[in-house]
């Protein structure tokens, strides 16, 4: 992403402002649980003991998510 930006001379804006635009959208959305936002921005959720017992990646609420995020950048 960051490369991109380069190539297009963006100036003024990072990788980090994507993120956490990202993560401010995801947590005004209602149905949208805080590990599943962290997790799509690949952040360990939780106490390691938490971690431990987490079976799953949550990837098609994932999935769900950046495909609503896609349609929001995109409007």
């Amino acid at each position: 992403m960051l490369m991109l930006l380069r190539r297009m001379k963006v100036e003024g804006i990072t990788v980090h402002g994507f993120r956490s635009t990202f993560r401010d959208w995801a947590a005004e959305q209602p149905d949208v649980p805080r590990e599943v936002a962290e997790l799509s921005l690949a952040h360990k959720v939780g106490s390691d003991v938490e971690r431990a017992y987490a079976r799953s990646d949550l990837l098609e609420k994932r999935r769900q998510l950046m495909e609503r995020w896609c349609e929001y950048v995109a409007s």
